[in-house]
């Protein structure tokens, strides 16, 4: 199959566009440029200059293909430097179902997020629904996949919890720590999008991806800590009274950690049933703790 492929250079679309040429499709991956350099090489594989957001550099880019697999999505914004959620959910998606219908690709994949719903009060989760939306009513064979957090080897989350335990006596958490996750390994994200292309049962479908067990974020900590042979996660709770307006006061600095709409999407909680698309799929989803066992080599 000739897969059309937008967030290639990310985290998960790696991922995919390695399970897809392993999987022995074609992809052509859109890239914006100066990023090429970011792919390997490889014979099944042709980058296509261009950019999501800029409807004229998709001209003619999806012809010849079967499927289109879109992953365009961002955690944070800078408006400064007009990088928005309007403008990466929204628009970019709007403009890749514009591009797939005048160029006859009919079978459409889509990255959305767990918790995104209509009354929605973050904007991340708001574009989410309103991405969602367009992508419901654009008339293809359409899929959507909502993970939980995803998680593997070279993604932030695994990252910045393995720097903070190794290197701080006492880690701090936002409030009580007691809201849930249901973390999802990135290769088992796509497995469910590599195996959604020939399985015509899954359109009109949404799908929410987790793993084999949901956490508490305490949990997650001394899962963490565990694997890392530090035992219980020595952990300092921070009251949510006094951190919320921390956070608002000091969101807007690009190096600060975390945003308003992160936070609340944090004590929201982002646990899902994931048996469901483990069925449908053919996906055995493993564990925060499989996951990390094999990421650090235990």
């Amino acid at each position: 199959m000739n897969v059309f492929l937008t967030g290639s250079t990310g985290f998960v679309g790696g991922e995919i566009l390695k399970q897809l040429l392993d999987a022995g499709h074609r992809v052509r991956c859109l890239v914006r440029s100066g990023s090429e350099n970011k792919l390997a090489p490889h014979p099944r594989m042709e980058v296509r200059s261009g950019d999501a957001t800029e409807p004229d550099s998709l001209n003619g880019a999806l012809a010849n293909c079967d499927a289109v697999i879109h992953l365009v999505g961002i955690i944070r914004e800078f408006p400064y430097r007009g990088i928005t959620f309007q403008k990466l959910h929204v628009e970019a998606t709007r403009n890749i179902l514009r591009a797939a219908s005048t160029q006859g690709v009919a079978r459409y994949l889509h990255m959305s997020a767990n918790g995104t719903r209509e009354n929605a009060v973050t904007p991340y989760h708001q574009t989410k629904w309103q991405a969602e939306e367009a992508v419901r009513g654009s008339g293809l064979d359409w899929t959507i996949f909502r993970p939980s957090l995803i998680f593997g080897a070279h993604g932030e989350f695994v990252t910045m919890l393995a720097n903070l335990i190794r290197k701080f006596p006492v880690v701090p958490v936002f409030g009580d720590g007691r809201y849930r996750m249901t973390p999802v390994a990135v290769e088992d994200v796509a497995k469910g999008f590599v195996a959604a292309l020939n399985r015509p049962e899954t359109i009109g479908q949404i799908y929410h991806c987790g793993g084999a067990k949901s956490y508490s974020y305490d949990e997650m900590l001394d899962v963490f800590g565990k694997v890392l042979g530090k035992g219980r996660v020595l952990k300092i709770h921070q009251p949510l009274a006094l951190m919320k307006p921390a956070v608002s006061l000091l969101e807007s600095i690009p190096a600060f950690p975390i945003t308003s709409g992160q936070l609340t999407m944090l004590i929201e909680g982002n646990e899902c049933d994931s048996k469901p698309w483990g069925d449908a799929l053919g996906i055995d989803p493993i564990s925060l703790e499989e996951g990390l066992k094999r990421i650090f080599g235990h």
